[in-house]
């Protein structure tokens, strides 16, 4: 499943929670009605992550292989596997309608980065020469700051969008394998979510796109100069970029 399919399915996944906490709204009843005014307040979330990788091909052919040709390998993400997201927040009221958020927390997940030589031929019986994988596996350190933007409350509900940036430093990153990629980003990041007021808490499902700003593919390669069969990977790539989907559910 591609990533686009995935967003397509959280972003219907949120709207129907808040049409189904629309339709189930009580008029009569209304909840923690000062619960917005607080100057500070505190909360933790649990959700899921959904990450990718933008690979940049060049399309360079390198020597070597089976074909006198040589090899012109091309990568991608062919898989996506929904991680786990923990986070802890802390919220500063700015305005009426404007709070600063922070959530630093853990986010586990991995992606399958699939590489096919184009040059190549299936029905080779040396597949390696044909195609490869490599499962990278993360486990980030996320420290989110976000602007929340919130429109009038109704009722027991308040939708609201978010805009901000997230450092993410990467604690389990692969070593001597195709690629190797560096342990840090900054991520620019939207969001859009809907506060439901419960009797004792806010409940509030988020779901949240995360774009790398950096370059994270590792050049520098000491530990392949006597593997150039591994080398060729990074050399057919321009530059390796990140991105997630993240939907969340905080409890404030």
């Amino acid at each position: 499943m591609d990533l686009t399919k995935l967003r397509h399915i959280a972003i219907m996944l949120l709207l129907m929670v808040c049409a189904v906490a629309h339709a189930q709204d009580n008029d009569m009843i209304l909840n923690r009605p000062y619960a917005d005014t607080k100057k500070v307040h505190f909360g933790f979330s649990v959700g899921m992550n959904f990450q990718n990788l933008a690979i940049t091909n060049n399309g360079r052919v390198t020597a070597g292989g089976i074909s006198d040709n040589g090899e012109e390998w091309y990568a991608d993400v062919s898989a996506h596997s929904p991680g786990f997201s923990v986070n802890v927040l802390a919220d500063y009221r700015i305005a009426e309608h404007f709070n600063l958020r922070i959530s630093p927390g853990l986010y586990f997940g991995n992606k399958v980065v699939r590489f096919l030589n184009h040059r190549g031929d299936s029905q080779w019986a040396e597949q390696s020469h044909y195609k490869q994988s490599q499962n990278i596996k993360s486990t980030y350190i996320v420290v989110p700051v976000d602007l929340k933007m919130s429109a009038k409350r109704y009722h027991n509900i308040r939708p609201y969008f978010t805009a901000g940036a997230m450092y993410a430093g990467d604690l389990a990153r692969d070593r001597g394998e195709q690629y190797k990629l560096k342990n840090s980003d900054v991520m620019l990041t939207v969001g859009m979510g809907c506060d439901f007021y419960m009797p004792y808490f806010k409940l509030c499902p988020e779901i949240k796109f995360c774009f790398g700003l950096k370059n994270l593919l590792d050049k520098n390669r000491p530990d392949l100069e006597d593997r150039p069969e591994d080398y060729r990977f990074t050399e057919s790539v321009n530059k390796i970029k990140s991105d997630m989907v993240v939907v969340t559910f905080y409890f404030e």
